[in-house]
């Protein structure tokens, strides 16, 4: 079964868009881990700099995921679409 160009492009675009809700999940991630890293440095003040050293690691990890979400859209819009 041989598809079309068009189908083809239409089904590209939609696994964009779908390869983009991946967003949503960096976005909550990077929001709670901030959120308990300002709880932790208003509880405990003298351990700040380890609380955001291992907050901002936790963040980078989390946007990775984001990043390759957009990745995966950019080669099906670009390559297949």
């Amino acid at each position: 079964m041989e598809f079309n160009e068009f189908f083809v492009k239409g089904m590209a675009c939609l696994g964009a868009g779908i390869a983009m809700i991946a967003g949503l999940g960096p976005g909550i991630g990077q929001g709670i881990a901030a959120s308990r890293g300002a709880e932790g440095v208003s509880r405990n003040p003298d351990a700040s700099g380890k609380i955001q050293s291992i907050m901002v690691l936790g963040i980078a990890l989390a946007e990775t995921t984001g990043i390759y979400s957009l990745v995966i859209a950019i080669l099906l819009i670009f390559i297949k679409g």
